[in-house]
């Protein structure tokens, strides 16, 4: 199957529609980013040169350029999408961002650090994905990846996640938007009720509730959602020829994992 035809499978014309709509940079997206990129810090960004795959808006590539990265290559494929990126990126000249799938990122060892944050769980191939990250590394180089955790979310998996796959993900997207406003109060009023004790609604529960409506937003249209455990998605990384792979438990609800290339070839 060509990337093409697998880029179909996914949602990027999806996520281009809440790109274009929630397109701004918060002051709390960094904290998020940090937690995403648990076991980095932000002096390993220094000097260094990374790839972010599936951008977004560029809010994932413009922390570690304020922590003082060499450069960047940020690439997704909606050009709704990689408007909003370059838009939010055009203060770093280092900052290059094109539209590139993530199955076929046609680089071979040109980065120190190559990143995936909630993108990898959404492609129909993501193991495929993870070998063209591993690719585009340096020997040594480091390979991260943000994934949906299994663990805490059965609950989601169990109500809400049929109702993505049988109903909103296959609705017209202005009126799985408008669907989002209920959505989003229900949220609202469970996080000012105090309900929920993981770590990760302490958190959303200081979010504004434009940005929690982007979070419902993008959980509602995607048509491919996958929850891995902790062993799952230390094999994903491992399964791409990754070698000290490593898993930092986000939020209690997702998986941040760590690996690196080894001198010898990742797998094909």
């Amino acid at each position: 199957m060509t990337g093409d035809a697998r880029e179909q499978l996914g949602s990027p014309e999806r996520f281009g529609h809440s790109w274009n709509i929630f397109s701004e940079i918060l002051p709390i997206h960094e904290e998020q980013f940090l937690r995403w990129t648990s076991g980095m810090e932000k002096d390993d960004w220094a000097g260094r040169r990374f790839l972010d795959v599936g951008c977004g808006i560029g809010r994932n590539s413009y922390w570690p350029l304020t922590y003082g990265a060499a450069s960047c290559l940020s690439i997704d494929i909606d050009e709704r999408t990689l408007a909003a990126a370059r838009e939010n990126l055009a203060g770093y000249e280092n900052a290059v961002v094109e539209n590139r799938s993530a199955y076929e990122i046609n680089e071979d060892g040109s980065f120190d650090i190559a990143f995936s944050i909630g993108v990898i769980h959404h492609l129909d191939d993501q193991p495929a994905a993870v070998r063209q990250m591993c690719k585009a590394v340096k020997p040594g180089g480091t390979v991260l990846v943000w994934l949906y955790g299994y663990e805490n979310n059965e609950w989601l998996l169990k109500f809400f996640d049929p109702v993505r796959r049988f109903l909103f993900s296959k609705m017209p997207l202005s009126f799985v938007y408008a669907l989002s406003w209920p959505a989003t109060a229900l949220l609202w009023l469970i996080l000012k009720l105090g309900i929920g004790r993981t770590e990760y609604m302490r958190l959303i529960r200081t979010f504004s509730f434009r940005h929690l409506r982007a979070i419902v937003y993008d959980h509602m249209i995607p048509k491919i959602a996958t929850y891995y455990r902790e062993g799952e998605a230390i094999e994903l990384l491992q399964e791409a020829g990754l070698t000290n792979v490593r898993a930092h438990w986000v939020n209690e609800m997702s998986w941040t994992v760590i690996g690196e290339k080894p001198l010898d070839a990742c797998a094909e």
